[in-house]
């Protein structure tokens, strides 16, 4: 396995690779649980297939920072961020209530950084294994800013 971007870190590219492969294992009882009572700062993200046009939904930690909202993947692009870069707009679903955004790739730079900084809002252990691994999301994570349509 190689790592495509200068800096970024074999260890952790396996690492991430591995938790979220766990993470889609036990989904379906992650979704009953944050139906039922929610899980800090998870919302759920519906988006639309880039090949199938089908809805799908993944959870994800819901960043805020400066009062804008932000999404990202630690390991670059993802299942997820593949379709949101297709679809371009989504549904959170946060609360009870959905909120239709437009999603906004962030490319290098002070607001990008601002949103990785800001992943220590993740529930324990995610905000222990961002912030250890920080340098490596630095080079490689895919994030985003979402804005409500109006």
């Amino acid at each position: 396995m190689s790592v495509a971007a200068p800096g970024a870190s074999r260890f952790w590219t396996v690492v991430f690779r591995v938790q979220y492969r766990l993470l889609r294992w036990i989904d379906p009882a992650v979704h009953a649980v944050w139906r039922r009572v929610g899980i800090g700062n998870v919302v759920e993200l519906r988006v639309a297939g880039r090949r199938s046009g089908r809805t799908r939904a993944i959870l994800l930690g819901l960043l805020v920072s400066d009062g804008h909202w932000y999404l990202g993947h630690p390991n670059g692009a993802a299942r997820w961020t593949r379709n949101l870069d297709a679809a371009g707009r989504a549904l959170v679903v946060r609360d009870g209530s959905s909120t239709a955004v437009r999603a906004f790739a962030l490319p290098p730079g002070p607001e990008r950084e601002r949103a990785i900084l800001a992943t220590w809002q993740h529930p324990f252990p995610g905000n222990v294994l961002y912030r250890l691994a920080r340098r490596h999301i630095l080079v490689v994570g895919r994030y985003y800013r979402l804005e409500p349509e109006s």
